[in-house]
């Protein structure tokens, strides 16, 4: 009985073990996606702001922003 009570313990003690190291590595997959999100966030944020400064930048001045006012291309 003594041996069989130790045999559990073991096989607990096992599945502590792996169950911690499961638990760790979720962690630093779960670490890493969050920074991985924090730098798609500011580029994003970014992008959105540069965004902003090209339409400001269009309605301000609207004859670039159209096609028929371009000259035509050198080869015409």
């Amino acid at each position: 009985m003594s041996n069989d009570i130790e045999g559990r313990l073991v096989d607990l003690e096992t599945r502590l073990s792996f169950q911690e190291h499961t638990i760790g590595e979720l962690s630093d997959a779960l670490a890493a996606a969050r920074d991985e999100e924090a730098r798609n966030s500011l580029l994003l944020h970014r992008a959105l702001e540069e965004l902003k400064q090209l339409r400001g930048a269009m309605s301000a001045n609207p004859l670039s922003a159209d096609p028929s006012a371009e000259p035509p291309p050198p080869h015409y």
